[in-house]
């Protein structure tokens, strides 16, 4: 909408519009998501020229988390600002990783392992398709059987 005197409408910064609490809470997600991943791949680690099994398992288990959790947010829990904030964006953001993914793909590659490769780019996608769709019907399951069962109980400081 124009300014009263014709001229263009101004919005306030990006960053005056997101609650500074929103912000806190995605970097602190971001941070134990990050060190998650991170411990991880350490305690299971890829030898050089096999397959990257650690992030696969990491990005299909974090397709599963996000779809239930997106579920419980938006289908379940009352309205939040922080919830999916903190866990889908930050932790689960940081927690699955794409640029680790295409430097294991690469590693295989160039160690001449191509169907391996094939394999680490065609099977996280459907693995991580198939997770999001089981992650979305095991959270409308948890829905329907709060529907079915008259649940409408208190939560916890978290859905605030």
């Amino acid at each position: 909408m124009p300014e009263p005197d014709g001229g263009p409408a101004r919005r306030e910064p990006f960053r005056a519009r997101l609650p500074r609490g929103v912000l806190v809470v995605v970097a602190l997600g971001g941070l134990l998501g990050g060190m998650a991943r991170y411990l991880l791949g350490l305690a299971f680690p890829t030898p050089v020229g096999k397959f990257p099994l650690t992030t696969f398992a990491i990005n299909v288990s974090g397709a599963f988390l996000l779809a239930l959790l997106l579920v419980y947010v938006l289908e379940i829990w009352p309205p939040t600002r922080y919830v999916r904030a903190f866990a889908g964006v930050g932790f689960l953001g940081s927690y699955t990783t794409f640029s680790t993914w295409m430097v294991d793909t690469h590693r295989l590659l160039h160690h001449g392992h191509h169907a391996a490769a094939a394999v680490n780019v065609f099977g996280s996608i459907a693995a991580g398709l198939a997770a999001t769709v089981l992650g979305l019907l095991v959270g409308r399951l948890a829905l329907s059987r709060r529907a079915r069962h008259g649940r409408t109980g208190r939560y916890g400081w978290w859905v605030r």
